[in-house]
Order: C-alpha cells, then structure tokens, then sequence
C-alpha cells in the first residue's frame, strides 16, 4: 500500500515545527500559525498516558468544563420527561423526551452532539446502545452525561463542556478551542485540561504518568509541548 503524501502546505508547515518540546506559549503560537483559507479549525491538545489501557482500574473517562469554551455551541439532546424535559428545552436542548425521542433516533435522526439522561431513564434509553455506542454518544454515569439535573448538564454541554476517554494506546484526546481564540485563552484551556487529567492519575499505574503532550490544529502538523 503506498504511503499517504502531505501537500505543499503541510510540508512547508512541517518545517516550523521544533524537533523537540517547547513552552507552552511557543507551541501555541506555532499552531496558530497554521492557517487553512477556508476555516477556523479547532485545536486539540492528545496526551500519552503511562497507563494500560486493558486494566478498569487505569481506564480514564469523564467530562469537565474548560475555562474558555471550545468556540462552539454543541446541540444537546436530553432523555427525560414531563417537567424536566420542559426545563432542558429552556436550557438549550435541541430535543427533550421520553419514548417519543428513544423512536425518532430509532427511526435514523442523529443530528445532535451529545446525548444526557436523568438515572430512571436508562433503562428505556439502553435500546438505543447499539445506535449511540459506536458513535460516542451512549449516555453514561462515567462520562457525566446520565445526572439527576439534566438542566444544568444541558447548560454546561451546550456551552462546551468536552467528554473524554483514553484510547486503546493510553492516549487521551481533547479539543481545547479554536485557531481563531486569543493566544492566552488557549494556553488557560490547555492547562486546565492538563491539570485535570493529571490529578486523575490511576494508583495502580507505573513509572512516568504523562509521557508526552502536544497540540496540533485539525489537519496540521503536532508540536510538543513541554509543560513539566
């Protein structure tokens, strides 16, 4: 199978990238100067864990609010009823319902990013695990999304509140916010993810923990990032 060629632009984006990790404030500033013509790409930051990734207890998933947002508002759904589906809409869900909403992703609607759940609906919303799990939109108690006040995860989802969970090579992947942000808006996102993920640390996992950080932006080359 033959090799996949980076364009011009690429190559010549290649070139400005350090060998090695630098600050923090250098590597934003080299992503940023990554401009595509056309868009205003998200940056994300991917951090390699010193965790194995087949054992429950070093298996990283959950959800946190970034200081700054991602530059995006996310269409929420929420599966819950009577009032509460009520106070989702008011607080920014796409849709809100019962069995009603559980029959139309059924029927093939998927236009939303993320999926909540109030506990006592689980049970009915569990038909749709084999529709959302492969797409990452499953609620779930792990990753924040299955909570008792779907008003405010709506509210938080919305506004940008990322979910993330470790890949099969301990890796953890996060946008952090887009191209477009204010240099020091995403070094504060950075960070706070960084500092979130680290206090996270697995007892049962060895030797060094965060083995290596970078951000890249969608399409772009990655620069390594020091932030010892």
């Amino acid at each position: 199978m033959a090799k996949a060629r980076h364009g011009k632009r690429y190559r010549q984006w290649l070139e400005k990238v350090p060998k090695g990790p630098v600050a923090l404030e250098e590597a934003v500033r080299i992503v940023q100067e990554f401009k595509p013509e056309k868009c205003d790409p998200t940056i994300e930051l991917t951090m390699h864990l010193g965790i194995d990734p087949r054992q429950a207890d070093q298996a990283l998933r959950g959800s946190f609010s970034l200081p700054h947002g991602i530059g995006k508002t996310r269409r929420v759904i929420a599966f819950c009823e009577g009032e509460d589906a009520e106070k989702a809409k008011a607080a920014g869900a796409v849709e809100a319902g019962a069995d009603e909403l559980i029959q139309k992703i059924q029927d093939g609607w998927m236009d939303f990013d993320v999926a909540v759940s109030k506990p006592k609906m689980m049970r009915s919303v569990s038909r749709l695990g084999r529709i959302l799990g492969p797409q990452g939109k499953m609620p779930s108690p792990k990753s924040g999304t299955v909570v008792e006040d779907v008003e405010t995860a709506v509210r938080e989802y919305s506004a940008g509140k990322v979910e993330y969970r470790n890949d099969d090579g301990g890796n953890i992947h996060l946008p952090v916010g887009k191209l477009s942000f204010e240099p020091d808006k995403l070094v504060g996102n950075v960070r706070a993810a960084f500092d979130h993920i680290k206090r996270l640390r697995p007892a049962s996992a060895k030797g060094a923990y965060i083995r290596k950080v970078c951000i890249a932006a969608t399409m772009s080359p990655a620069v390594l990032v020091d932030l010892s």
